[in-house]
């Protein structure tokens, strides 16, 4: 759909949801037809075209058209956190973490930060997913967990007790 125009001296907006945070970044004269959108969000993304027509042109088709694809990144929102199964001794649990937002798809991270810090890896710990598998607990695994969702646009944590 057409957003923005400029014809004949005249700038004109189209009735869009981009209306009102859209416009040409600098004065038409300069010949730099840059456009700003101002609060962007998670719509905003899509492939955007500008073409020029210039009177009298002998351009051939195709030349007077450029196309950018926009990405609108989305930071993490906070992440649930929670406890799968019966933390007694020798049984196993799965911690999870997952946030509803986010774009791309954020990563997880747990770490134990008490009563001492201990970083987890593959296989016990999948970044995709946001689980962290604890198998045949003991009374030293007891702590405070933190799970940290992050991507490009930011990060947000969440926290859990596990008491074995």
């Amino acid at each position: 759909m057409q957003i923005l125009t400029y014809l004949d001296g005249v700038v004109k907006v189209e009735e869009t949801e981009l209306k009102p945070r859209v416009g040409f970044l600098y004065p038409i004269l300069t010949h730099n037809i840059s456009v700003f959108i101002n609060a962007t969000q998670e719509g905003d993304s899509g492939q955007y075209m500008c073409t020029v027509n210039v009177v009298d042109d002998a351009t051939t088709t195709g030349k007077n058209v450029g196309i950018i694809n926009l990405t609108v990144l989305v930071p993490p929102a906070v992440p649930t956190c929670e406890v799968h199964g019966n933390p007694t001794m020798g049984a196993n649990v799965t911690l999870s973490c997952s946030s509803k937002k986010g774009k791309p798809s954020p990563m997880y991270q747990w770490q134990r930060t008490n009563p001492t810090p201990q970083v987890f890896f593959p296989p016990a710990q999948d970044w995709a997913r946001g689980t962290l598998k604890l198998t045949n607990l003991s009374l030293e695994m007891s702590g405070l967990y933190v799970c940290t969702a992050e991507n490009q646009a930011g990060f947000e944590k969440c926290s859990i007790v596990l008491e074995v």
